[in-house]
């Protein structure tokens, strides 16, 4: 058996919820082995953690990430960790990114790379001194039917893209008492811990990623409304963005957390002159081929279905008929990642996650949709808006 990469992680102890979501998912991808950690800002706390919950070697048990940086450097090349997974709230992503570059780590980290777009250059500066990989978790890009409608829109089926639909709705903060209901609410509501927006930094980042990723192409421009609904939220929980592609297409991206009975509803539609695709994420194994005249199509995914593209085809587990679903495409995500670091220095143009210029273009999203909105929702560019 090949050996695997051995990972470290920072955040995601007792309570948090996309921790345990990173660990499921590189266990799953079967290539990663998590030796150590500094899961909570409570020294005493994370070591507890990661010995009784995680069952690392209590002498890999960190109080802090600056502890686990150094202690890990100090072991032979052949037992240190390789890799850092961030699962931290948005404001600590840029120190916690930094130290682990510097220390000579490979990164990881949730999404968004940032708080603000100040730190994701920091972020961005500090990848490109060290000459280290960096991913990000943007989810979505991970399911066999994204990677599909990729490809399909490359290769020209749909025709030049016209029109792009997205919207991710949710309405777990719905209600003035969900500010505060969990450590998850508390922190995202917060504008010093969740950064520069709420909503649209939290899932809108998803959305956007998502039409970049599917069309293969930027967005240029935007013109957004961004508000609270909630009385009293310091921070956005509504909005949404006209955009232009790159291509000459343009769309609407709607971002929220107070629809009431909206759970996770991630839903894109790309609208070519020849064809348009649909894929929602709580459907995510039926991707639907629309065509003028035409009866539907729809494609699923599975090992057994040769019309899929090969990127598609090969983050199939199952034959089709056997749902896949979050914890696998995250898995999918993570695979590529260790998949990268076991080739490192040599990397794909394409490697199978998100790199630290789409994190970027996605800040670059957030700044201009608030300077936007601020502005009368007037089209603000992203181009060079890190200095506006």
């Amino acid at each position: 058996m090949a050996e695997k990469i051995r990972m470290g992680m920072v955040g995601g102890g007792k309570g948090a919820f996309i921790g345990a979501i990173h660990r499921l998912a590189a266990n799953i991808a079967g290539d990663i082995d998590l030796v150590a950690g500094a899961f909570s800002r409570d020294a005493a706390a994370s070591k507890e953690f990661g010995v009784n919950e995680l069952g690392l070697d209590g002498a890999r048990a960190y109080g802090s990430y600056q502890e686990m940086f150094d202690a890990e450097n100090a072991l032979p090349e052949d037992q240190r960790i390789q890799c850092v997974s961030i699962v931290t709230p948005n404001d600590t992503h840029a120190p916690v990114a930094i130290a682990a570059l510097e220390a000579g780590f490979h990164v990881i980290c949730d999404k968004p790379l940032a708080g603000t777009l100040d730190d994701a250059l920091a972020i961005e500066a500090a990848v490109k001194k060290s000459g280290r990989l960096f991913g990000l978790t943007q989810t979505y890009t991970g399911y066999p039917l994204v990677m599909q409608v990729r490809a399909m829109v490359a290769s020209g089926e749909i025709g030049s893209i016209r029109r792009v639909a997205v919207a991710y709705l949710q309405d777990w903060l719905s209600q003035a008492e969900d500010t505060a209901s969990s450590k998850q609410s508390s922190w995202r509501t917060d504008p010093a811990r969740s950064g520069e927006s709420g909503a649209f930094a939290d899932i809108g980042t998803h959305a956007f990623n998502l039409v970049e990723y599917m069309t293969g192409e930027r967005i240029t421009d935007v013109a957004a409304e961004l508000r609270s609904v909630i009385a009293d939220r310091a921070i956005d929980d509504d909005g949404q963005a006209m955009f232009r592609l790159s291509g000459g297409g343009s769309g609407l991206l709607s971002a929220s957390q107070v629809c009431s009975g909206a759970i996770n509803a991630l839903k894109i539609e790309i609208y070519g002159d020849k064809a348009s695709l649909h894929w929602q994420q709580e459907q995510p194994n039926e991707l639907i081929v629309k065509t003028r005249g035409k009866p539907e199509q729809i494609l699923r995914p599975g090992v057994n279905m040769p019309f899929l593209s090969e990127r598609a085809l090969a983050n199939c587990r199952t034959p089709g008929g056997h749902p896949e679903g979050y914890i696998e495409a995250f898995a999918n995500i993570y695979g590529a990642f260790a998949a990268a670091v076991k080739t490192y220095p040599d990397t794909d143009e394409e490697p199978g996650f998100a790199m630290i210029e789409d994190g970027i273009a996605t800040m670059r999203f957030i700044r201009a949709a608030v300077n936007s909105s601020k502005n009368k929702s007037a089209w603000t560019p992203l181009s060079g808006i890190e200095n506006r």
